[in-house]
C-alpha cells in the first residue's frame, strides 16, 4: 500500500509528528523550567482536563452527524442499492480493509461531494445523492469518491498521534502543505479502486463543471489552463489551502508524471507570515496569526517582567550572603547581635545599587531597585542559626526567587 502514499505526504507525516513532539516537550521543559518540579502535577492535571472536555465536546459534536446520517440517510448495503455496495465492496478488497465501514447516501442538495468520519470506533463513507447522481454513467468516478473517502479513513491519526501533531499543524506552510499532501494520497487511492484514470479524473472534473458538463469538458484544456496559472496570488492561496487546486488534482489522476508548473516564489515570502487554520482560508489565518502574537504577548511581557524581577532579587541575595555568614558568626561566638554591620567589617553599600541594613533582633534588610527582602535570623533546636526570607514590598509569588516563597 505504499505506492499509495503520495511522497510529500510520507515526508510531511514524519516531519510534523517529530516537530509535534519536539515543541510539546519543549513547552514541558519550559514550564518546569520557570514554576519548578511540583509544576509537573499541575501540567498532569490540567492535560487531564483538557482531554476530558475534548472528549465531551468531540462525543457531542461526532454523535450530532452520526444521528443525522442515521436517522436522514439511507445505509447502503446488499439489499440497499446492491449494485453500490458491490463496487464499495470491491474498493474495501482494493485497498485491503477488511473491516468494511458503514457507508450511506445522504441529499446533497445539488452539491457534488462524499466525506468520511468516525465515531467511537465506528467508521462511516458518506456519498452525497448528487455526486452518485451525476456518476451514474461513471462507475470509475463512483469508486474513486468511494476510494478516497477510505484514504482519508485508512490515514485516519489515531488521537494520542493527532495530539502529538496537532502544535506542528499551526505552523505557516507546514500545515497546509500536510493537508494537500494528505489530500494527493486519499486521490491515489481513489485512482487504485477505478479502472481507467481518465474515468477518476473527469470525477474530479465534476467538481469544477457540475453535474451536467464534467463528461463534455476537455483534459487537454485543463493541461494549457494549468500551464499558465503561476500567478502570485494563485500560488499564495494554494499554500495557505488545506486543498490542492483542482485542476493539479486532475492532472495528477490523468497522468503518472504530469508536468505540474511551479508555484512564484515570492507567494512563499506572504505564506510564510500566515499560520494554517484549516478549511477556514488565509483572511482568518491572518486574525489567528495576530490573536496568537496577542496571546503569547500578554502572557510572555508579565512573565519576562517577573523573570527580571526575580534574577534581580537573586543577585541582591547572593550579594547580601557574605553579610548574613558575617552576622552568623559574629551571633554564634558572642550569643548576641553586633552594634553595627560596619563592627564586624560588612560595608552596607553593595554592588548594582543594593544596600543593607541591620535592624532590631538581628533583621537584615536587603534593598534593591527591585524590591526589598528582609532576613530574620531563626536559631534551630541543634544549635544552627539559618535565615528565613520574606518580602517587605508588594511583589508578586512568582518574582520572589525560590529561596524566599
Amino acid at each position: 500500500m505504499n505506492q499509495l502514499i503520495y511522497p510529500r505526504d510520507r515526508l510531511l507525516t514524519v516531519v510534523t509528528l517529530i516537530l509535534g513532539s519536539l515543541i510539546w516537550i519543549a513547552v514541558a521543559y519550559g514550564v518546569v523550567a520557570y514554576d519548578g518540579a511540583d509544576s509537573i502535577a499541575v501540567v498532569v492535571t490540567t492535560i487531564l482536563f483538557l482531554s476530558i472536555i475534548s472528549f465531551i465536546i468531540y462525543v457531542f459534536a461526532r454523535s450530532t452527524v452520526v444521528a443525522h446520517l442515521e436517522g436522514n440517510g439511507i445505509e447502503v448495503s446488499e439489499w440497499q442499492f446492491p449494485e453500490l455496495y458491490r463496487q464499495f465492496a470491491e474498493s474495501c478488497d482494493k485497498l485491503s480493509i477488511s473491516v468494511q465501514p458503514s457507508i450511506y447516501i445522504l441529499n446533497g442538495n445539488g452539491v457534488l461531494n462524499a466525506f468520511a468520519t468516525w465515531f467511537l470506533g465506528r467508521k462511516f463513507v458518506v456519498l452525497l445523492s448528487s455526486v452518485v447522481d451525476a456518476m451514474e454513467k461513471n462507475p470509475n468516478g463512483i469508486r474513486f469518491y468511494i476510494g478516497h473517502e477510505l484514504g482519508h479513513v485508512i490515514r485516519h491519526d489515531n488521537p494520542a498521534i493527532w495530539a502529538l501533531r496537532w502544535p506542528a499543524l499551526r505552523f505557516p506552510i507546514l500545515g497546509a502543505a500536510y493537508s494537500r499532501a494528505r489530500e494527493s494520497t486519499c486521490d491515489l487511492h481513489g485512482l487504485a479502486c477505478s479502472d481507467s484514470r481518465e474515468g477518476a479524473a473527469r470525477s474530479l472534473l465534476a467538481l469544477s463543471t457540475g453535474a451536467n458538463r464534467w463528461h463534455s469538458a476537455s483534459l487537454d484544456a485543463v493541461t494549457r489552463q494549468l500551464g499558465s496559472a503561476k500567478g502570485f496570488w494563485l500560488s499564495f492561496h494554494e499554500l495557505t489551502a488545506s486543498y490542492p487546486w483542482n485542476t493539479k488534482r486532475v492532472l495528477r489522476v490523468l497522468h503518472e508524471n504530469p508536468e505540474i508548473p511551479r508555484r512564484n516564489p515570492f507567494a512563499y515570502v506572504l505564506a510564510a507570515f500566515v499560520p494554517y487554520s484549516g478549511r477556514l482560508g488565509s483572511g482568518l489565518g491572518m486574525l489567528l496569526y495576530v490573536y496568537v502574537i496577542g496571546v503569547l504577548a500578554a502572557v510572555a511581557i508579565p512573565a519576562y517582567k517577573d523573570y527580571e524581577v526575580r534574577a534581580a532579587l537573586s543577585e541582591a541575595i547572593d550579594g547580601s550572603q557574605s553579610a548574613r555568614d558575617a552576622l552568623a558568626k559574629y551571633y554564634m561566638a558572642n550569643r548576641t547581635q553586633p552594634a553595627s554591620l560596619k563592627s564586624i567589617g560588612v560595608s552596607e553599600a553593595g554592588s548594582h545599587g543594593v544596600t543593607t541594613s541591620l535592624g532590631e533582633a538581628m533583621t537584615l534588610t536587603v534593598r534593591s531597585a527591585r524590591g526589598t527582602l528582609v532576613f530574620r535570623p531563626v536559631v534551630t533546636t541543634e544549635g544552627r542559626l539559618v535565615w528565613s526570607c520574606s518580602s517587605e514590598t508588594e511583589l508578586r509569588p512568582s518574582q520572589l526567587p525560590a529561596s524566599c516563597h
